[in-house]
């Protein structure tokens, strides 16, 4: 038999009874009785606790404090989260916080070097929408009398070439699994459409020189190839290295047109429903009390990378001010300081505005734009700034 352990409800054992009649058998006959009434008695207790639905790799005993169950990290994360951003967000953080725990929503990003006409139209007949070319070609013309600066064209001028399709807000239907084309390639990717505006804010232009500094898994360097506009160095041949990107401005300082930084976070929605590379994990605390120091360092990086008046966009997928904004102001005290580099940050309000239809956007985010998870359009969470290097 397991160990027993007594819970609440389960009668205790004094109050189990054996009784003896004399019936001229030996002691041995008369024990062997006893012993089966008792275990007869025990297991009908250990039925009536409900003792059977306690796995055993959860019984243990209480002063054995090197086996009792822990917390699991999204457990952790949501603790977490729930004190930070309840101060951060308000009353705004009961729905983003129930829209975190609800299924993601996913676009799908054509693939142009397969066969994509077909694809397109397939996707259309699903009541699918390419977001991207219906926010770029209806956008509405600023009015003559507005009081408002008109944007810079580096501002609002979008990576061209990507079709990415979407279903309207409140439809919650799925894309059916990407397939493999005529070419031998997918026809689409699935993959959160708001990962999609950070590329789309890089704003490339043909024959730029583009830096991914943070390439991996490579979702937004799939986009960035898809737009045609990267110019490829060494011989016709993309360079895929696993340096320090943290020491990418030493290296190849004043080099790129284009720079794109997408650091390490805590990855918020990853975080409250996958244990596996948690970063809430209690072995990795101090790993996630430095990320904002090693943010500041990747993009100060990223920013030193790029040529004066090249233009560099650093994001995450994190709802964290510290993660973002303070990373962002941080690196650009960082240059000015050290370096005498002036930054600017672009205004992307008018970028904003595009994507309305598609996104929940943070409306009090001070530097950059932060796509927010909402039950209507649940993408996200998405933070991207675009600045640019002056001098």
């Amino acid at each position: 038999l397991p160990p027993f352990r007594p819970q609440w409800g389960t009668p205790p054992l004094r109050n189990l009874s054996v009784c003896f009649c004399g019936s001229g058998r030996n002691y041995k006959a008369a024990h062997a009785d006893m012993a089966a009434l008792v275990v007869r008695g025990v297991r009908d207790m250990l039925k009536r606790a409900d003792f059977a639905t306690v796995q055993r790799r959860q019984r243990h005993k209480k002063k054995w404090a090197s086996t009792e169950p822990k917390f699991p990290a999204t457990r952790l994360a949501l603790q977490n989260f729930d004190m930070t951003y309840s101060v951060q967000f308000g009353d705004l953080w009961p729905s983003i916080r129930v829209s975190l725990l609800s299924e993601q929503k996913y676009g799908a990003l054509v693939n142009n070097f397969a066969s994509g006409d077909h694809v397109s139209a397939e996707l259309e007949q699903l009541k699918a929408r390419d977001f991207v070319n219906e926010a770029i070609f209806h956008r509405e013309p600023e009015p003559e009398n507005s009081q408002t600066a008109a944007p810079s064209p580096a501002s609002w001028a979008c990576s061209p070439n990507l079709r990415c399709f979407t279903f309207t807000r409140g439809d919650v239907s799925r894309f059916p699994p990407a397939r493999l084309g005529s070419l031998g390639l997918m026809d689409y990717y699935l993959m959160d459409a708001a990962s999609l505006l950070p590329v789309l804010a890089l704003g490339l232009q043909p024959g730029d020189t583009v830096l991914d500094l943070c390439a991996a898994p490579g979702g937004k360097t799939l986009a960035l190839l898809q737009t045609g506009c990267c110019h490829v160095r060494d011989k016709n041949r993309v360079r895929v290295t696993s340096w320090d990107g943290r020491k990418w401005g030493e290296l190849e300082g004043d080099t790129y047109d284009r720079v794109l930084v997408d650091v390490p976070c805590t990855t918020d929605r990853h975080s409250l429903h996958e244990e596996e590379n948690n970063i809430f994990q209690r072995s990795r605390k101090k790993e996630r009390r430095m990320l904002p120091m090693l943010q500041v360092q990747l993009l100060a990086a990223g920013l030193l990378a790029t040529k004066p008046g090249g233009h560099v966009v650093y994001s995450t997928c994190s709802l964290s001010h510290l993660q973002n904004e303070y990373v962002v102001q941080g690196a650009i005290e960082l240059l000015d300081n050290q370096y005498s580099i002036k930054v600017q940050v672009e205004d992307l309000t008018h970028f904003r505005k595009l994507f309305m239809n598609t996104f929940s956007f943070f409306p009090s985010c001070q530097v950059g734009e932060l796509v927010i998870p909402n039950l209507m359009a649940n993408f996200g969470p998405m933070y991207f700034c675009k600045m640019c290097r002056m001098t």
